[in-house]
């Protein structure tokens, strides 16, 4: 077998005789920089594959954040609905307040074509609509929402509605909507929505079809951008999420009422790409020198000038099962695990690549992958609130049962 082989320092090798939790959360390691400032009032930036926050001011503090609610809205309807199934508008979704797409009462499109409008168009009657439709009410549909933010460690997040108009107990962060939109960049589905200029859907009640043009001009103004959302409510003001991708880095910026946020969210970007690169530290299948293993997985993480050198790895030995037979099945993603390399930067874990035994190294799929199946995906309705709540806990079932 044809290998690099990664050599470890033995100062630097701490064989520790436990199970192995090699698919816990990644902490966040902030990036301590004063070197760029926004005329936002809470900001943030984070690069999508490590999760690693790069710039944050004021970011844990909740404020109001408008139409930016409809990222949350999107993955939620994404993961547990059925795209192609029948999204009709009621009464409480038609003429809603705010930007609209214009639905007429009884009209029915497919939830992908909705969800396009959605993000592209910031309907405010889609919103509601694809609540109703997915959660089984809009109180149904929150309660999804307000999971799923939990789920992801938002403690500074709240959700009433699903389309974001100024409501009380509904709140983000900077730092919250940076990680909630670093993981749903992610969904292929979800990416492929928000990177979209132009999008046309069949409206069966007109002579023409639909046709609507992304509100984020950060996709025509910005080299590589590649999303997200835009938004504004009279109290809220001018909030936006964008994201770009150079050279195989994709980051995400956040603003939180911000009247320059399309030149902020270009200089926030710039910074990201030039002080914090995506350097690939470990390769898949690469040889631990001296025990015979391979590494399980690349892993790659931005880092600063400097920091390079500050990165400790040791290796931890997974401690065998006393009965070996009972691990035997090769599909088992455990089978033929060793260990794994932990990587720390200034005294912080900020990775872990798994190590097997090189005849039995798995097929490598990404947490998300793993945890969502589009084949799993299908739509809950409900007529009332009781039937809403219940079709809600379904969902939060049925996603437990997937991350088992």
């Amino acid at each position: 077998m044809n290998m690099k082989t990664l050599n470890l320092k033995p100062a630097l090798m701490v064989i520790l005789c436990a199970v192995l939790l090699y698919a816990a959360p990644l902490p966040l390691v902030r990036a301590e920089n004063s070197s760029i400032s926004t005329h936002a009032r809470a900001a943030a930036l984070i690069d999508v594959e490590s999760g690693r926050i790069l710039y944050s001011s004021r970011g844990d503090e909740p404020m109001l954040i408008a139409s930016l609610t409809k990222i949350m809205t999107a993955l939620v309807a994404v993961e547990n609905g059925d795209l192609q199934s029948k999204v009709k508008v009621g009464k409480n979704a038609f003429a809603k307040e705010g930007s609209s797409l214009y639905l007429k009462l009884g009209e029915e499109m497919t939830l992908e074509d909705m969800l396009y409008g959605l993000m592209l168009r910031s309907g405010n009657d889609a919103a509601t609509a694809i609540a109703e439709h997915v959660g089984g009410s809009e109180e149904g549909f929150v309660y999804m929402m307000n999971a799923k933010a939990q789920e992801l460690g938002l403690a500074h997040t709240h959700f009433a509605n699903p389309h974001g108009l100024d409501a009380e107990g509904h709140y983000s962060s900077a730092n919250d909507l940076a990680v909630l939109t670093a993981y749903a960049m992610h969904n292929p589905v979800f990416k492929q929505i928000v990177k979209t200029q132009e999008k046309t859907a069949d409206n069966p009640y007109e002579k023409w079809d639909y046709k609507w043009l992304n509100k984020n001009k950060m996709l025509r103004l910005y080299e590589g951008a590649d999303g997200v959302k835009t938004g504004y409510t009279k109290q809220a003001l001018r909030c936006l999420v964008s994201s770009a991708t150079r050279n195989g880095q994709q980051l995400v910026a956040v603003t939180l009422n911000d009247g320059n946020d399309w030149n902020d969210h270009a200089a926030l970007l710039d910074f990201g790409f030039n002080h914090y690169p995506l350097k690939t530290l470990v390769e898949r299948g690469e040889g631990i020198s001296g025990y015979g293993f391979v590494t399980g997985k690349t892993f790659a993480y931005p880092l600063g000038q400097g920091e390079e050198a500050r990165l400790v790895t040791r290796l931890e030995i997974r401690q065998e099962k006393a009965n070996a037979g009972q691990q035997t099945a090769r599909g088992n993603s455990s089978f033929g695990l060793k260990g794994a390399l932990v990587l720390q930067l200034g005294g912080k874990e900020i990775g872990r690549v798994p190590v097997y035994s090189p005849d039995q190294l798995p097929p490598e799929y990404s947490a998300y992958e793993k945890k969502y199946q589009p084949a799993g995906a299908a739509a809950y309705p409900a007529d009332n609130w009781l039937e809403a709540l219940g079709s809600a806990l379904r969902v939060l079932f049925r996603m437990g049962a997937s991350a088992k």
